[in-house]
């Protein structure tokens, strides 16, 4: 629906604006700031306020490939059925899924859902494809990004990133929710996740961040002060 919403948008502020440059309706304030927006590769404010569109930090030309490969996940979602690997970088209301995944648990186990947290696990490259087959329990997640910071899938924690390279892919990470009580334990460092690389938001209306999302605990052999230092942390989206 906010995709739709969203496409509307789009269609139609670019359906107004052709024909203001026709001179078949007037050149309003808004529309002659969506075409010096685009003139220039910048997202236009008609498409972006009132949160009718999801946050990015992308130029034009990113913003429009990003929304077409979103439109193009829902696309085959519908057509084939819910995806084994959610692309949580294309879900509009990311908080939503996140909370769904939870309530499941708790309808499936009969569990008060104030009593369930997320428990993580890193898989291993190419252990995990669309034709693995769902999880018993909670969902597999792809499309983040570490910042300032990589992950060793040999040793299968987190590493210190290369020089003059600031994001890396982060593998699929199975979601499994559980009782607080039977969270595994290991040494971790506790990764913000954001929306875009702005690390900041405002509080929605729903009571959510419009930027970050959630902390994963990811598996590290050092001190997990060192990596705050570092300002790691992991994001859903790239600015290009």
């Amino acid at each position: 629906l906010r995709y739709n919403k969203l496409t509307c948008q789009i269609r139609g502020t670019l359906e107004n604006l052709k024909k203001a440059l026709k001179g078949q309706i007037v050149m309003s304030g808004a529309l002659e700031g969506m075409a010096n927006a685009m003139s220039i590769g910048r997202v236009p404010t008609l498409w972006t306020e009132n949160n009718m569109s999801y946050p990015s930090l992308k130029p034009l030309s990113g913003y429009i490939d990003d929304l077409v490969k979103r439109l193009q996940f829902f696309s085959n979602w519908i057509a084939n059925g819910i995806p084994t690997i959610m692309w949580v970088s294309g879900i509009f209301f990311t908080q939503a899924m996140l909370t769904g995944a939870m309530q499941n648990f708790a309808r499936k186990y009969t569990k008060p859902i104030d009593t369930i947290q997320f428990d993580f696990q890193f898989m291993k490259k190419g252990s995990v494809t669309e034709n693995s087959g769902k999880p018993k329990d909670g969902i597999y997640i792809n499309g983040l990004f570490l910042e300032a910071a990589q992950w060793n899938d040999a040793k299968m924690e987190l590493a210190e990133s290369s020089p003059k390279i600031l994001f890396y892919e982060a593998p699929v990470i199975w979601l499994k929710p559980c009782e607080t009580k039977k969270l595994s334990e290991y040494k971790n460092y506790s990764c913000p996740v954001y929306r875009t690389s702005e690390r900041h938001g405002t509080l929605s209306t729903t009571g959510h961040s419009t930027n970050f999302v959630m902390f994963i605990k990811v598996p590290t052999s050092i001190d997990a002060g060192h990596w705050v230092k570092r300002g790691v942390a992991m994001i859903t989206q790239l600015d290009d």
